[in-house]
């Protein structure tokens, strides 16, 4: 599962489909894996505006992973006399190189925990907490 998707990704219980705390899914036990992918710095800029940026953030502390900066950088940034910039290169290895093979994601506020094996996570609820 690529960092990017889980940054998309709440606790699938009715009860916290309204709470704030449900959002981002904590990564635990975390496995990571690195698949290389060409650099693609169009796709960056334009999937940047629709992260969420503390929530990657945390995310990437959590995993200890490169340090970003406080604020999303617009597309200025991310390119300097047509070269990547050293934050693009982050955002790439983060968001589409860096992939979770096996761990466990938590809800922040119940507590579920959803496992993940060979890069997929599942999700499915059992009866009792649907």
């Amino acid at each position: 599962m690529k960092l990017l998707t889980l940054n998309f990704l709440t606790c699938a219980r009715k009860a916290c489909k309204t709470s704030a705390a449900s959002f981002p899914l904590h990564p635990r036990d975390a496995e990571l894996e690195q698949i290389e992918v060409d650099l693609n710095p169009l796709l960056i800029q334009n999937v940047l505006p629709r992260v969420e940026w503390d929530a990657l953030k945390s995310l990437s502390s959590e995993l200890g992973l490169p340090n970003l900066p406080d604020q999303c950088p617009d597309a200025a940034e991310l390119t300097s006399d047509d070269e990547p910039s050293q934050t693009l290169k982050d955002l790439h290895t983060l968001l589409l190189e860096t992939t979770i093979q096996s761990g466990k994601l938590v809800c922040g506020n119940c507590g579920h925990e959803y496992a993940i094996k060979e890069g997929i996570a599942n999700f499915l609820l059992p009866s009792h907490l649907v």
